[in-house]
């Protein structure tokens, strides 16, 4: 299955909700992010950087390892600071990063998100 390109991810990811804050794509070792203009509350490009280079891999390492012993696995990480929540999927090669406004449903995001990714492998397979 061909990989969606991290920029047509990133498009068909913003219309899953209007809480959506920025968008993050690592897939071997290159990053990919957008942010929705007019943010209250942003986090520096630098610190969101860091962010998606080194923390959330290493989550994803340790929740994912934590998942297969006997959890069944690990489907995201949702993380709540105090400006946002920030939902992490693997994907393979990498991660898909989703931040939401603090008044935002991060879970109904998570669901969308669930179900969006397929859809978008799928569809850059058949035109691969």
């Amino acid at each position: 299955m061909k990989a969606p390109d991290p920029a047509d991810l990133i498009s068909a990811i913003f219309p899953l909700s209007p809480d959506i804050r920025y968008v993050a794509v690592l897939r071997d070792g290159s990053l990919t992010l957008r942010e929705r203009g007019g943010l209250a509350n942003a986090s520096s490009a630098e610190s969101d950087r860091y962010e998606e280079l080194l923390v959330n891999p290493t989550l994803l390492t340790l929740v994912g390892q934590r998942g297969r012993i006997d959890c069944g696995g690990l489907e995201y990480v949702m993380i709540r600071y105090g400006s946002f929540f920030q939902l992490v999927r693997p994907i393979p090669g990498g991660h898909v990063s989703v931040a939401v406004e603090p008044h935002g449903n991060p879970l109904a995001v998570a669901t969308a998100l669930a179900e969006t990714l397929p859809a978008l492998s799928a569809t850059s397979e058949s035109r691969g």
